[in-house]
């Protein structure tokens, strides 16, 4: 979603992101820090290529499921408001359906202090490709709400909405694309494809939606036009994609050159026990958070944890918070 060599994250709440003029948008894409095509398994199978018989095949392989893929805990707030505008401990876990190397996966971000957010009408949805994640939430009774074509309609806890696409998925990751509002669709153009140098796939100016994206197997960013403002409220978060690490400093000249909004300038953050990225976050015209980390670093760092289920396990039967506020007869603060 720069194409990045890993996939891009969605981070909520705490880390969800000044109307520009279109002129002040570069045109000149040569000064777009291009970074490298992921690479993704896609199905290989064919029509036209005879496959072996359904008696030789084997076990029919199991849908894809989401997985914890790493978890991570901080004492302190992060350098570039990983958590919000919080100061105290936080916790972040990865999800997703596949390695953050080729697959798109959300950053579930945790404040321990923090009892609840204020959704706004920023985020519109992430929409997933999974006839098992339909399937399931029938079986645990989980609300579902049908809004034709084989599309469901179900909210996490914290009321972030999700669009389930009864079908399988038609790539390796089942996240086809995440939806943002914005007040002024052409404005945002310019922004994501004339500055940042996205493809956009479909426009549809009656709909007033635009489909864009870095490479045809990666997930999708869609913008939806709303009436009035873009409002984050307090459960926002952000979107991230990687790219090489010598693009960064490019990037971040280019977005000064332009007068674009920088929130956090480039900068090292560090992981406890893990490697050192360097990040750059920007502000899209609609005031979006969009985190840009040097791949290499990245990628060492994105590593599968296979203790992530575990580490999470401890985290949460460790979480002694709420009893504290509940002994302190206080309740926890509002995000």
């Amino acid at each position: 979603m720069l194409a990045p060599e890993s996939a891009a994250s969605v981070a909520a709440p705490g880390d969800w992101p000044l109307p520009l003029p279109s002129e002040a948008v570069s045109r000149d894409r040569a000064s777009v820090p291009q970074p490298h095509q992921m690479e993704t398994a896609l199905s290989r199978g064919s029509a036209a290529v005879p496959g072996p018989s359904a008696a030789h095949r084997g076990p029919k392989p199991a849908p894809p499921a989401a997985k914890i893929l790493r978890h991570e805990e901080f004492q302190d707030g992060c350098k570039a408001a990983c958590n919000g505008p919080y100061d105290g401990k936080w916790s972040k876990t990865m999800v997703g359906y596949g390695p953050e190397d080729d697959h798109f996966v959300t950053e579930l971000t945790y404040n321990y202090g923090i009892g609840s957010y204020q959704l706004g009408n920023d985020f519109l949805g992430i929409t997933v490709a999974s006839r098992q994640a339909v399937s399931n939430a029938r079986k645990l009774k989980w609300p579902l709400s049908e809004m034709g074509d084989g599309v469901f309609e179900t909210k996490a806890p914290g009321g972030y909405k999700f669009y389930l696409q009864d079908c399988s998925p038609p790539q390796s990751d089942p996240v086809l694309k995440v939806t943002l509002a914005v007040s002024d669709l052409q404005k945002s153009l310019n922004y994501w494809s004339n500055l940042l140098g996205m493809k956009i796939y479909e426009e549809d100016e009656k709909k007033q939606r635009a489909l864009l994206g870095y490479a045809d197997n990666q997930c999708k960013l869609e913008l939806r036009a709303i009436p009035g403002k873009v409002d984050h409220a307090t459960g926002f978060g952000r979107i991230a994609f990687s790219c090489p690490q010598k693009e960064l400093s490019d990037l971040e000249d280019l977005m000064k050159r332009e007068n674009q909004k920088i929130l956090t300038p480039l900068v090292s953050l560090d992981t406890p026990g893990k490697a050192t990225v360097q990040v750059i976050i920007l502000a899209d015209p609609d005031g979006h958070e969009i985190c840009f980390v040097g791949d290499e670093a990245f990628r060492e760092l994105s590593k599968v944890d296979p203790e992530g289920n575990k580490l999470l396990d401890d985290a949460i039967s460790g979480d002694k918070s709420d009893e504290w506020f509940a002994a302190q007869k206080k309740p926890k603060a509002t995000g």
